[in-house]
């Protein structure tokens, strides 16, 4: 199947830098791992490596609004895991109005079908979404930050966006794998936002899901 894109917009949204700690920055866009969980809770997939192999990446639209908010976060500092001393006070930037597209193409997966994008492409049809089998809220980022639209997006000659590519020497540094249980699994690629119309990027440019470093 040829490379699909996904419209998608968050109303509130963080994409969390990995190492932001007392002040919790965002991304300007999700990294290619957060997109990649993203569409498979859209289709219902709940192993996280069915489908390693498939390369995607986000075109943010726009320029989303950047604001500073005090939330309440957990840091597990001593048991139990709902005590009171686990909790606290800190500053964290959102993006409110994020609109995106998703671009992802599954040549280089070795899994057998279907393949990611075959999946999103039924999800996404109206004539089979009572055979698509999922659970909860579907989310961009946290999982409190809930998706509003998401549908097929065809391309769009006359409309640019920032596309994220592979640079070796970009200045933004993604994950495109992450380890939840410490970070020393977790993989990055490096890029670069490029303005480009809202057409399918170069294949090779887009970074490839998957575990081990390329």
């Amino acid at each position: 199947m040829a490379m699909i894109g996904v419209y998608v917009t968050v109303p509130i949204a963080c994409f969390r830098k990995g190492l932001a700690r007392e002040y919790l920055e965002t991304e300007p866009i999700p990294p290619p791992s957060t997109c990649y969980g993203f569409l498979l809770a859209l289709v219902g997939e709940t192993d996280r490596r069915r489908h390693c192999g498939v390369r995607l990446t986000p075109v943010l639209l726009g320029k989303p609004h950047k604001s500073v908010v005090l939330r309440t976060v957990w840091r597990v500092k001593s048991r139990p895991l709902g005590s009171a001393q686990n909790t606290r006070p800190d500053y964290q930037q959102i993006l409110t109005g994020v609109e995106l597209v998703i671009w992802m193409d599954s040549a280089d997966e070795n899994n057998p079908p279907p393949h990611l994008e075959a999946r999103v492409a039924s999800s996404l049809d109206p004539n089979q979404r009572g055979r698509l089998k999922r659970f909860g809220g579907l989310s961009l980022g946290e999982s409190t930050h809930l998706v509003d639209q998401v549908r097929l997006f065809p391309g769009d000659p006359n409309r640019n966006g920032s596309v994220f590519l592979l640079q070796s020497n970009g200045p933004l540094t993604l994950p495109v794998w992450v380890d939840h249980v410490g970070s020393s699994g977790t993989r990055f690629v490096t890029g670069e936002l490029v303005e480009k119309p809202l057409l399918p990027p170069p294949f090779d440019r887009l970074p490839r899901i998957e575990q081990d470093p390329s």
